[in-house]
């Protein structure tokens, strides 16, 4: 491709990137700082404890990373080295939580570890450990995804030679082996990190109001004191560490991309079941727990009491206007026109950041990654301030929403996309240049075919993050507007036992529909290593 085109690749996605994450960030902060009133930074940061949160908010991140790593890299490495009957299936088990809206996972713990749920005997029910579970739960898929398709492509032979030299097993993982896939442990961590530092539906229905990250205290400080200056001054001290982690995070993963023929899976026999089933079915348990209690939960609403279906026949009784099912309806109508967009943005971001070198790459990775990080709360409160000001006809328009989760979605798609695209063959390109096929015609030939399946992939993540996205969502949706995971919170807000079954049945529902669309992911990515 012709070096001007360059910079017309960034143009749509920076304009995206600028309108629709900027501007309300601008706007948000010309509201809290334009008049005048407000005190200085560093005083409204001190009143807020922003010292405390901060270490309380890298802390839990750093605790819920590390619980991440320790059940992730097992399962990594049981799909990556052996060809296990029903691995398509653990995939899909492994995937569910990462694309679950928060919301549900965090009311998914808060059963589960309630002080009458399964394991309400444990006393964990609104502590710091039930959040770091919760985030155990929700990031697992992006260790094993990572992790997963470098190892799966490591050459065995550095690690044949040092066994035949004499070294057993724990000595070749820890001389050869996790050297080796120590940038890629390193890229999952930090992805993991920036999702566990800026959780918001976990830590707000788990914390209970005595845990608070960054995230919860901006909502906290911006809808229950209605504080605008102090939750913008938090929102700049987050942007800050998002910004820090995900520069490490775009460093990292370029050193991290696999290289080389996948290695032989092989089936494990004699000795080599005990570890491969103790890992599978601690895994098993930990994955199924928390689904498995929505589906309980939905058809038993009241511990102890009767078995009712009361919470899914709910699903097609109004609420403000609007029947929980037609809220589904809109959810994915809308959930397909951000995966739309997305995809589009993303394409051209994802080309535009193969191309580029240097610094203008560097700095493009992390502006393309900054809304997957930023407080989802600070942007929907920055496009309440800008649609207070416009016209009806905009400010209750329904492409509003889809064009919301599409800002959420397209970081992601860029993420899937480039590995695919850094495995193209340059000299292929050249070569089907050179006997006079056109910028889009070479595209068509050489490129697509090696990416078509993580297109598929980053179409299907597109469309499950956006129908799962809660944060900004919530702030942007009116009543014919409304999406599951913003009717599940609201349920839950309500007191009664008929609006508890509704949120459960609600929560179903979305398993229901991120299990279909990530086996169909898996099927389509069959047997392709790949990271997010």
């Amino acid at each position: 491709m012709p070096t001007f085109a360059l910079p017309l690749l960034f143009v749509l996605p920076l304009l995206f990137v600028a309108v629709m994450f900027g501007w309300p960030l601008l706007a948000l902060a010309a509201r809290a700082f334009g008049d005048g009133a407000s005190t200085d930074l560093p005083q409204l940061l001190s009143d807020a404890n922003a010292a405390d949160l901060l270490w309380f908010t890298i802390a839990q991140a750093a605790a819920s990373t590390a619980a991440t790593l320790v059940i992730g890299l097992p399962i990594a490495w049981v799909l990556a080295t052996y060809e296990l009957r029903g691995a398509l299936a653990l995939r899909v088990i492994v995937t569910i939580p990462f694309v679950l809206p928060t919301v549900v996972v965090g009311v998914a713990f808060s059963v589960l570890l309630g002080d009458r749920g399964p394991l309400g005997w444990l006393g964990i029910g609104a502590s710091l450990w039930a959040i770091i579970l919760a985030h155990m739960f929700f990031n697992i898929a992006v260790v094993v995804r990572t992790v997963g398709s470098v190892w799966a492509q490591l050459d065995p032979r550095a690690e044949q030679a040092a066994r035949t030299l004499g070294a057993n097993r724990w000595r070749v993982l820890r001389t050869v082996t996790l050297p080796a896939l120590a940038p890629a442990i390193a890229s999952a961590a930090s992805v993991v990190f920036l999702f566990c530092a800026t959780s918001f539906g976990v830590v707000l229905i788990l914390g209970a109001g005595r845990y608070n990250t960054l995230e919860t205290e901006i909502y906290r400080q911006a809808i229950g004191f209605f504080k605008l200056p102090a939750a913008v001054a938090l929102s700049m001290v987050q942007i800050v560490v998002v910004a820090v982690v995900v520069t490490v995070s775009a460093l990292l993963s370029r050193r991290a991309r696999a290289a080389g023929a996948p290695r032989r899976r092989r089936k494990p026999h004699g000795r080599q079941w005990l570890p491969v089933a103790a890992i599978l079915t601690v895994s098993l348990v930990i994955l199924i727990a928390p689904p498995a209690v929505l589906l309980w939960r939905s058809v038993r609403p009241t511990v102890g009491g009767s078995w009712n279906l009361d919470g899914y026949r709910a699903l097609f009784e109004s609420v403000n206007g609007q029947t929980p099912w037609q809220s589904m309806q809109y959810s994915l109508i809308s959930a397909t026109w951000a995966m739309v967009i997305a995809m589009v943005l993303g394409l051209l971001g994802a080309l535009a950041l193969v191309r580029a070198r240097g610094v203008l790459a560097g700095a493009a990775t992390v502006v393309a990654m900054l809304p997957l990080g930023v407080s989802a709360v600070t942007v929907g409160l920055g496009y309440l301030v800008i649609l207070t000001g416009m016209p009806r006809e905009i400010s209750t328009s329904p492409a509003i929403v889809p064009a919301v989760q599409a800002l959420i979605a397209c970081p992601l798609v860029i993420r899937i996309l480039v590995p695919a695209m850094g495995l193209v063959d340059d000299r292929l390109r050249q070569a089907t240049a050179t006997l006079g096929a056109r910028p889009l015609r070479v595209w068509w030939t050489v490129d697509l075919p090696v990416i078509k399946r993580a297109l598929c992939a980053a179409a299907g993540f597109a469309f499950v993050i956006a129908i799962g996205e809660f944060g900004a969502t919530s702030f942007v949706a009116r009543p014919d507007t409304t999406t599951v995971p913003v009717l599940i919170g609201a349920s839950l807000a309500k007191p009664g036992s008929g609006n508890f079954a509704t949120a459960m049945a609600c929560s179903v529902m979305m398993l229901v529909v991120t299990a279909a669309v990530v086996a169909l992911i898996e099927v389509v990515r069959k047997d392709e290593g790949g990271e997010f």
